[in-house]
Formats: structure tokens, C-alpha cells, sequence
């Protein structure tokens, strides 16, 4: 069996040819002036993230960490360090530490969680939403929590206000949607109770930041950030806690959202911390007419519209006579703002129970 094929005139292919290579010739012409460039998209301009530039890992005697605007709001791992100055002087996302021993660490405002994980002998300052410890030993933790704080089999566990400052701190804190005015840092969680034994406990009142984390070492690179850790100073309000308190009489300082809302609050501890009375706690919570109700009864209907404009910022102060010099600050320094404060010392406990409660209950505390 044989194949069979016909020859074709050379006239008429040639003929078929050139009108071909026109047509293709033409066609090409056409697709290439309709050829666009491929789009180009912002994710293809970003710099490659470099995974060592998040982390610090088995490092011994060193003092490290990161700058401000280094991190950028980006994750951090710190793993196996011993003996080391930390400071990570920027806001993160998560940090989680690892197997670190005897080492300083300061952590600037942490938008999610830090997770300290079989780690001893760590002294540190950490402002962060979540706080969790997991098989750690003899911690001091000067702390700024917006959530409860919670350690899992962890002993020799010490707690304190977060005392600290450098220049960008505050724009930190609002980088990572935390408010200054929002710690419970003595509202420890214990999910491995021991009968008869007590995993955590505060530090002394006198305690200073500096004598766990020391300033960084003249000629290191984090010498050039005007670090602070005067009390008076710190970013975040230093408050009692679960300290017990020194009066029988608290009361309840509140502002409403405005220009000057956290300055006037800052203003109003420097005030009473002045003239000798404390601060026990703060909260910054958004509040519908509904829980001003609840919360302020009586007063509600003045305040119900004031609400409207946003977070209020709220104070318990604590003294003998605390409520009669809260109401004098309050017309002698404060004329012109809107405040609530309690009206005298039989209802001012109400009201600080009714409206901690609240935040409380907000925040799911």
C-alpha cells in the first residue's frame, strides 16, 4: 500500500505564498500594535521581607533588637538568647519568645498576643492586647495589658504597672489600636492552680522599671532613643490595681470624647497624685445611651448626648476626701469641659462600681 500526493502548480502556490506571508505580515503588524504591557501591581513593587530581620536567635551577652520604624507593625520571634539586653523599640504584630534565659526585654506596643514560652529568670516591660506565659520560672513583668493576663504552668511569677517612655511610644500604642488607658495588669488568669501554692504575685510598689531593665549601654545603637522610665513619664498611667486600697473613698473622674480628651486625663492624675491621692484604675470604652442608663441612672439624661462623640476616658481615684477635691479640680482646672464626676462620698462607690463593671463587661474582662 502506497500513499498518494498531488503536485501543485509552483504558479499558483507562490501565489498562495505571498498572499500568505501579506496576511501574516499584516496580522502581526496588528497584534503587535494591540500588544499592551502586563499591569502592574503594588504587591509586585514591595520589598522582599528578609525573615532574619523578624527574629533574634541563640544570642548570649549581646545587647540587640530593633528601632523604631524597623518593624512596622510586622510579627517577631525571639528564641534561645541568654543574658541579653532586648529592646524592641517599635509596634508589632505578635512577638512570641522561646527558651530565653536571664535575659532584659522591652516590647513597644504589640497589636495581638506575646507568648513567653519556656523561659527563666526574664525581667521585662511589655505592652501588648494579649499576655500569655507557658512553662516559665521567675519572671518580672512590668506590664500593660488590655485583656486579662494569663499564665499556664509558670511559677515565681511577678507583676507590675508598665512604667516606660520614648518619643514615639504614644503614636505606637495607636498604631497598634491600644489605648494607654486600658491595663489590667494585676488581673492575673492562673490556668494551673496549685492547692496551697501561689504561682504570681505583685512586685513591691517601690519597684522601678530600672532596677529590671536597665537603660541601654552607652555606644549601642538604641542609646540614641531618649528612653525614660520615670513614672511620671511613662506613656501609660501608673495605676494600683489589685493593690489594696489606702480609703474606704474612691471616685469616679470621667471625660468625654474630645480634642483634648487623654491630656486632660494625664493632667487630672498629675493633679491628684499631687496632693497625695491614687490612682487605682482607668478604662477607655465607647458607650451607647442604653449603658448610660444603666450605668449613671439619674444623671443619665444629661449625659446620654455627650456619649455620641465618641470613647469616654474614666478614673477611679482613691483618698480620704478625695471626692470634695475632684469636684474643686473639676471647676477650678476643668471649667470649660464636659466631665462627670461623682457628687459625694455615699454615692461615688456606686458609681465606680456600676460603671468598672461595665467596662468590665465591654471588654470581656
Amino acid at each position: 500500500m502506497g500513499c498518494f500526493f498531488s503536485k501543485k502548480s509552483k504558479r499558483k502556490s507562490s501565489k498562495k505564498d505571498l498572499t500568505t506571508t501579506t496576511t501574516e505580515n499584516s496580522t502581526n503588524n496588528a497584534v503587535s500594535d494591540n500588544v499592551e504591557e502586563a499591569p502592574k501591581y503594588s504587591w509586585d513593587k514591595r520589598e522582599k521581607v528578609d525573615p532574619k530581620d523578624f527574629m533574634l536567635t541563640g544570642l548570649k551577652d549581646a545587647t540587640v533588637g530593633r528601632l523604631p520604624g524597623k518593624l512596622n507593625g510586622q510579627q517577631f520571634v525571639i528564641q534561645e538568647c541568654e543574658n541579653c539586653n532586648i529592646f524592641i523599640l517599635d509596634h508589632s504584630a505578635t512577638i512570641t519568645i522561646d527558651d530565653c534565659v536571664n535575659c532584659r526585654v522591652v516590647l513597644g506596643p504589640v497589636k495581638g498576643s506575646v507568648f513567653f514560652r519556656d523561659c527563666k529568670e526574664m525581667k521585662c516591660a511589655v505592652a501588648c492586647q494579649q499576655f500569655r506565659t507557658r512553662d516559665c520560672k521567675k519572671m518580672e513583668v512590668f506590664l500593660c495589658c488590655a485583656t486579662q493576663p494569663i499564665i499556664e504552668a509558670s511559677t515565681g511569677m511577678k507583676f507590675g504597672c508598665f512604667q516606660y517612655s520614648y518619643p514615639e511610644l504614644g503614636a505606637h500604642f495607636r498604631d497598634a489600636g491600644l489605648s494607654v488607658f486600658n491595663n489590667n495588669w494585676s488581673n492575673i488568669h492562673d490556668f494551673t492552680p496549685v492547692s496551697g501554692e501561689t504561682n504570681w504575685g505583685l512586685l513591691p510598689e517601690s519597684s522601678a522599671v530600672l532596677d529590671c531593665v536597665p537603660l541601654p549601654e552607652p555606644g549601642s545603637e538604641f542609646a540614641s532613643v531618649r528612653i525614660s522610665a520615670d513614672a511620671g513619664a511613662s506613656a501609660v498611667p501608673l495605676t494600683r490595681g489589685g493593690r489594696r486600697k489606702q480609703s474606704d473613698e474612691s471616685c469616679l473622674f470621667m471625660f468625654f470624647a474630645g480634642e483634648h480628651t487623654a491630656t486632660d486625663a494625664r493632667k487630672l492624675i498629675d493633679e491628684v497624685t499631687r496632693k497625695g491621692f491614687a490612682v487605682i484604675q482607668t478604662k477607655e470604652v465607647s458607650m451607647r445611651p442604653e449603658d448610660v442608663r444603666r450605668v449613671f441612672q439619674n444623671n443619665a439624661e444629661t449625659l446620654t448626648e455627650l456619649i455620641t462623640k465618641g470613647p469616654v476616658v474614666a478614673l477611679e481615684l482613691n483618698g480620704d476626701g478625695v471626692v470634695e477635691t475632684c469636684r474643686k479640680i473639676s471647676n477650678e482646672v476643668f471649667g470649660g469641659t464636659q466631665v462627670f464626676v461623682s457628687e459625694n462620698k455615699n454615692s461615688s462607690s456606686a458609681d465606680v462600681d456600676n460603671f468598672f463593671n461595665f467596662a468590665d463587661m465591654q471588654m470581656g474582662l
